[in-house]
């Protein structure tokens, strides 16, 4: 099924994270004022400016958690994003606008229950918290009538999409033609040509091959278009011998971070916390005796182990009572109950992690570099002004560089070009961005370096000499030469083979692969080895050529059988199946949503949306 009640619970809560995510940003309750309120429109359901605001801003933010990278409003729109985001709002107006127009909703119990299940709302005791409840919305500037005016619609729309994937399945047939296909069976037998076989040997290029080798393939010789670049730049790394390092100072930079360098002994503890000492003890009582388990008690108080567990702690991060009752424990085990910060509680040990110490004598080199680098870039970072100033008033770089010490350099930079100043990612957008009208700037660098730069022309994409390249020639003819002498070769023994002649009778390296499919991986083959044993129309005793890697295989199919039948492939047929009337499910809930879309009429408002992109900035 496409949709259900759980896959919509799932939504409400993204959309939650989102908003407090947001909100915390200071964007996610913008006021766009100005009577601006929507960006588009279903029919006469809405897109409020604010809920595209949050949605689109909530996707930029989860790609830069899985890049690592900004991720700009810019990005957004050239990527598509923010248009992939404003097609998801409008199909959900359109969804909407169709529950209130058949009178789809839920009662008020529907909305409480998905209320009191949303984890943003518990307390520490996992049960609902009206007060946090509260909080989280004000944050927000949200009404508890606004947000749970958004559950009922949510739910409402589960209930209408549930209704159109309701009943859609796949045929046995389906998920078997996928483990025919996946699990069918070949044994080959193969044997492998190289050049140690060939009579005349490998091919040796004489100045006349070269040299139409060198004719016909122009384009493989030829150098890209380039930026010739003349700049002058200056890092940390270039001037740390001129940083002075005090001794004193470097101590205190040690035991500012003593907790790096001395970590005590740590446990991974669970910790259950009781109303009453007497309701701790009574269940310290039931494990003890083997009646129930510290997951039973657990569960019983309607918690999941998540709920309880500490991670790894230092006996300092625990209570006073807490703390040596825990790391007195041999081992693994249960301990309490004893007086937590939060009340009387259990306490479950369920590893230990020792302690380490780094002397401050094995951690003055890195702790020098760490010093020494932040030292000379703040150097640097003073000189940044000046250097600039010197630029304006007519320095050129080759002037920066005598007088300063900033290094000159020149390269034909290409976006391929990699490694020195080129590793840095704002030198690689400044040099694609420069023009031949700019002036040299000065721009920092990631590691608090600076550089500035020219670009003195366009190097077109050149024709590289044959005396430049004839290495490379030579060796690109000879392959070719070669696997085109193996080839020939192989043919003449494959009609062998196909007449009767035994593999292992050609004389050359020969195995067999037993019962392969075309989910196993044979390291020792080339590329494209599975894909042309397993050709359609290759049947039990015919061959094939697989080329690659100068050599050349050959190889018969000596057997075809079908799948195992195993638990595996009855669990991939019914993965398949299921799959696949989840597809189709979330197709039937797209065209339904583009036709409401087509029946209802679709609003944009341009003049919005610019001003919501304007914002973000």
């Amino acid at each position: 099924m496409a949709s259900s009640k759980g896959s919509g619970t799932k939504m409400v809560v993204w959309g939650l994270m989102g908003l407090l995510i947001v909100g915390l940003g200071g964007f996610g309750t913008a006021n766009f004022g100005g009577g601006v309120t929507r960006v588009a429109s279903v029919g006469d359901e809405d897109v409020s400016t604010n809920a595209y605001a949050s949605a689109l801003q909530n996707q930029m933010r989860a790609i830069e958690a899985q890049t690592s990278q900004p991720f700009s409003v810019a990005q957004a729109q050239d990527f598509g994003l923010s248009q992939q985001v404003l097609d998801q709002l409008l199909s959900q107006a359109a969804l909407d606008a169709e529950t209130a127009r058949v009178g789809l909703s839920v009662g008020d119990d529907a909305v409480r229950r998905e209320l009191l299940n949303i984890d943003a709302f518990k307390g520490l005791d996992g049960k609902f918290d009206a007060e946090a409840y509260r909080q989280a919305l004000s944050r927000n500037n949200m009404t508890d009538k606004t947000f749970e005016d958004d559950l009922r619609k949510e739910a409402a729309r589960s209930l209408l999409t549930g209704a159109l994937a309701t009943g859609i399945t796949m045929p046995p047939s389906y998920g078997q033609v996928v483990v025919d296909w996946l699990g069918e069976r070949r044994t080959v037998s193969v044997a492998t040509l190289e050049a140690d076989a060939l009579e005349t040997g490998a091919p040796i290029a004489s100045d006349s091959d070269i040299q139409a080798w060198y004719d016909a393939h122009p384009d493989a010789y030829t150098a890209p278009e380039a930026r010739r670049i003349t700049y002058t730049w200056l890092t940390p790394a270039m001037i740390m011998d001129e940083v002075d390092l005090d001794e004193d100072a470097l101590r205190k930079l040690y035991d500012e971070n003593i907790d790096s360098y001395i970590q005590p002994e740590r446990r991974l503890v669970e910790r259950l916390v009781y109303g009453s000492e007497d309701e701790a003890q009574a269940a310290a009582d039931r494990i003890a005796a083997g009646e129930t388990s510290y997951e039973d008690e657990v569960t019983a108080r309607g918690l999941v182990l998540i709920d309880v567990d500490m991670g790894d702690v230092s006996e300092d991060d625990l209570s006073a009572e807490a703390g040596p009752a825990v790391f007195a424990l041999d081992g693994t085990g249960v301990v309490g109950p004893v007086m937590s910060d939060l009340g009387p509680a259990l306490y479950r040990v369920n590893g230990t992690l020792a302690g380490s110490e780094v002397s401050f004598e094995e951690a003055r080199e890195e702790l020098a570099a760490v010093m020494g680098t932040d030292a000379a870039a703040r150097l640097i970072s003073g000189l940044l002004e000046e250097f600039d100033n010197d630029l304006a008033e007519g320095y050129t770089l080759e002037d920066l560089a005598n007088e300063t010490k900033m290094e000159l350099g020149t390269m034909d930079w290409t976006p391929s070009s990699e490694g020195g100043i080129a590793a840095y990612t704002a030198f690689k957008q400044a040099a694609a961005a420069v023009t031949l009208d700019d002036y040299p700037e000065i721009i920092e660098l990631s590691d608090g370096g600076i550089f500035a730069l020219r670009l003195d022309e366009i190097v077109s994409a050149t024709r590289m000499p044959l005396d430049e390249v004839r290495d490379q020639v030579t060796a690109d003819w000879e392959a070719d030469a070669l696997q085109q002498r193996l080839t020939e070769r192989a043919e003449a023994l494959e009609t062998e083979v196909a007449t009767g002649k035994l593999i292992t009778d050609l004389g050359l390296p020969s195995e067999t692969f037993s019962a392969i499919t075309r989910q196993d991986f044979l390291s020792a083959m080339p590329e494209g080895f599975m894909d042309a044993v397993f050709a359609p129309g290759l049947q039990a005793g015919g061959t094939t050529l697989i080329p690659g890697d100068s050599r050349v295989v050959i190889a018969k199919i000596d057997t075809i059988e079908p799948p195992a039948s195993t638990d595996e492939n009855t669990t991939i047929a019914e993965s398949y199946i299921t799959s696949a009337a989840q597809g189709a499910g979330t197709d039937v809930i797209d065209a339904f949503t583009k036709a409401l879309r087509a029946r209802e009429g679709v609003t944009i408002n341009q003049t919005a949306l610019s001003a919501v992109h304007s914002q973000m900035q």
